[in-house]
């Protein structure tokens, strides 16, 4: 299974979410499964992706020229693909993944994440995203979703939506079983 992983590229995060990043990325591994991540250095991006390497599994990059301009392209992965925009990133992983894990992160991650629900929303794939909500982390997003479902912007039962975990370990339950 082909992995997309969104999920913050800044060192300075809290150590407690460095360690979510270190669990899945051995997991994905010892399970045979390849990561697509971003193709960039920085934060759960490279411990996800060096834990997955350390334990010999599959990477696969996506690169917007961008990045490896400002020197942060990873050297670790087994496949890179350099492409011209975020745009083009998305569109490329939404196409490689067969599902798709959001651990925290900020705008890019947010960014990558309602690309998926918003594309498989209307159609265009079926592929599951799990959203890990690690500490209460995406609490307040949860609260908008809500606030917009109560004045019916969004629908009260919707036919493709984000499947909300909160631990790693339930994470890895929900990938082993893709359900």
């Amino acid at each position: 299974m082909i992995i997309a992983v969104y999920c913050s590229a800044k060192d300075t995060i809290p150590e407690r979410y460095k360690c979510i990043g270190a669990q899945l990325g051995e997991w994905i591994a010892s399970k045979g499964h390849t990561l697509l991540y971003g193709g960039a250095t920085g934060g759960l991006m490279s411990i996800t992706s060096q834990a997955v390497k350390e334990k010999g599994g599959k990477i696969i990059g996506v690169i917007p020229s961008r990045i490896i301009k400002s020197g942060r392209k990873a050297s670790h992965c087994d496949e890179l693909f350099e492409v011209s925009d975020m745009c083009e990133r998305k569109r490329k992983m939404r196409d490689k993944a067969d599902c798709f894990v959001c651990l925290p992160g900020s705008y890019g991650t947010l960014d990558e994440m309602f690309d998926v629900i918003a594309s498989g929303t209307i159609g265009e794939h079926k592929k599951k995203i799990y959203i890990l909500n690690y500490d209460g982390f995406y609490d307040g997003l949860l609260q908008e979703i809500c606030h917009m479902k109560s004045l019916n912007f969004l629908p009260k039962v919707e036919h493709y939506q984000p499947i909300i975990i909160d631990t790693i370990e339930q994470l890895i339950e929900k990938l082993e079983t893709n359900n």
